[in-house]
């Protein structure tokens, strides 16, 4: 038991000091009944010296937690991040193989890859908040169990209906990974240790935007294309199995909350209380599922910040998955490859997206340090903005190269470069947005990535629909050149209105509560 709360059991048993009365003490049933009184009525008057908190040294705190502890509910994080994304992907090189077999139209067999983004939209309005409400830990076991039983449904599906139906299902539980795992982060790391944490973090899972379409090409040209989803939910169990051992609560106003009631009914003394049971008081359970459950959705209606950042990373993760739809597809085409060998070229987005993670993230810590030294402002969200520069013109960079490139049937090593700089440029720019959200609403991480993911998943599923018929009409030189004034236009200026109006905009802000 921590620091604090060893304190708070030594002052209720000063019964005198605190004045608790002899009918609590000689009756329990009616102290836990003041308890409730106490926690649930709006006119409860709430003594300073029972608020329940985390001493500064406090083992319990998960900031204070040892850096082992730390890693490992990191890593369960982070690898079912990597079974997520890679699921996401890995539909990319057997596309055709499934609309044939499947009786699938092209629109339609894009659909049953995008479907699975579309539930990552609106996963995270549900998932995120409840995290907020019942803990992570619980949440995060029941999405691991929901996804992988719908994903392994898919290895099953015998027409488009079941197909299509099922990866919206999994989709729907895979959206955790964008929602639970930023709040998680948010509350085991400081923030001046956020950069690091976040960039080890998206190591593993940002391989399986690669893996999954190597692994999927290998097993289109060899085996059936069932086994991508039936390998894969295999994996998803092994890693639920360890997560089990290695996951522990880490949200720490649910944290307090317990440790209140535990107070409350070790000491007999109704007064021990959270700050969360104070915001709460004398609202009913559904007050504070409706509260919770709209929150990312107030968040993203009336919060410029979120709105901006829901905007930047909707672009980015658009014109991502608008390359990946079509990369394989170019290969195969226009270079005359296997539809296993064609898969292999993602390594080359595999590698722009964790560079630039890895770059990103040490990056990000020694630029917010030297900042913060400079001005004397110690945890300013918007010290993370001028990281986002790089990512600013790498991306139109990365584009403008593939495009031309595979318009003019350049070595394919040009092409994958430029797709390589895409990648990169995209996951710096990513990277430190999520920073800057997790810095600026660090009690409600979990419902701010929600209610930015709701943009980014939807032009994720959005552009990869259209992604073959503006090629077809404009080609891959003047289609890609179309997306890359499309990133700088938005994301260079929105980069200005955050460096100069940041701060202004967060304080004018409604409560997140």
């Amino acid at each position: 038991m921590g620091t604090a709360s060893k304190e708070v059991i030594r002052q209720g048993h000063v019964d005198n000091e605190k004045g608790v009365t002899d009918a609590e003490k000689s009756d329990p049933k009616q102290s836990q009944s003041q308890s409730k009184h106490i926690t649930d009525s709006p006119e409860a008057a709430w003594d300073e010296a029972f608020l329940v908190t985390f001493a500064a040294d406090d083992a319990e705190n998960p900031l204070n937690w040892t850096t082992k502890l730390k890693w490992g509910v990191t890593a369960a994080v982070s690898g079912t991040g990597f079974v997520r994304i890679m699921v996401s992907t890995m539909m990319a090189p057997a596309i055709n193989t499934i609309a044939s077999e499947l009786h699938m139209s092209t629109t339609e067999s894009f659909m049953a890859l995008s479907v699975y983004l579309l539930a990552t939209a609106f996963g995270p309005l549900i998932i995120g908040p409840l995290s907020e409400v019942y803990g992570r830990r619980r949440v995060f076991h029941v999405t691991n169990v929901w996804f992988l039983l719908w994903n392994f449904v898919c290895g099953f599906a015998n027409s488009k209906g079941l197909l299509i139906a099922a990866r919206l299902l999994a989709g729907f539980g895979a959206s955790a990974a964008y929602s639970l795992a930023y709040g998680v982060l948010g509350d085991v790391w400081p923030a001046e240790q956020r950069g690091r944490s976040v960039s080890l973090y998206l190591l593993i899972p940002l391989t399986g935007s690669a893996v999954g379409p190597i692994v999927s090409g290998f097993i289109v040209e060899y085996s059936t294309w069932r086994w991508m989803f039936w390998s894969t939910t295999i994996l998803q169990v092994i890693l639920e199995g360890t997560s089990l051992l290695v996951f522990y609560e880490s949200y720490a106003p649910f944290l307090l909350r317990k440790r209140a009631e535990k107070l409350r009914k070790e000491t007999g003394d109704s007064r021990y209380h959270a700050a969360i049971e104070m915001r709460e008081s004398g609202r009913s359970t559904m007050w504070k599922l409706r509260r919770s459950l709209s929150r990312p959705l107030r968040l993203l209606a009336f919060h410029p910040i979120i709105q901006i950042q829901a905007i930047l990373a909707g672009i980015n993760y658009g014109l991502l998955y608008f390359a990946l739809a079509s990369f394989s597809a170019l290969h195969v085409s226009a270079y005359g490859e296997s539809v296993a060998i064609s898969g292999l070229h993602y390594i080359a987005i595999c590698t722009g997206t964790i560079s630039g993670a890895q770059l990103c993230g040490p990056l990000m810590d020694y630029v917010y340090k030297r900042l913060t030294s400079h001005s004397g402002d110690g945890r300013v969200p918007e010290l993370r903005i001028p990281l986002l520069l790089p990512g600013v013109f790498f991306t139109p960079i990365g584009f403008l190269l593939y495009g031309w490139a595979a318009q003019y049937r350049l070595f394919w090593l040009v092409v994958d470069i430029g797709a390589a700089l895409l990648s990169l440029g995209m996951q710096i720019f990513d990277t430190t947005l999520h920073a800057y959200v997790m810095d600026a609403y660090p009690e409600h991480i979990s419902s701010a990535s929600a209610a930015t993911q709701v943009l980014r998943s939807l032009l994720a599923f959005a552009f990869p629909l259209f992604s073959d018929k503006l090629y077809d009409t404009l080609g891959y030189g003047w289609g890609n050149s179309l997306m890359a004034f499309l990133s700088i236009g938005i994301a260079l200026p929105a980069t200005g209105i955050l460096w100069r109006w940041g701060a202004k905009l967060r304080a004018k802000r409604e409560s997140s509560y």
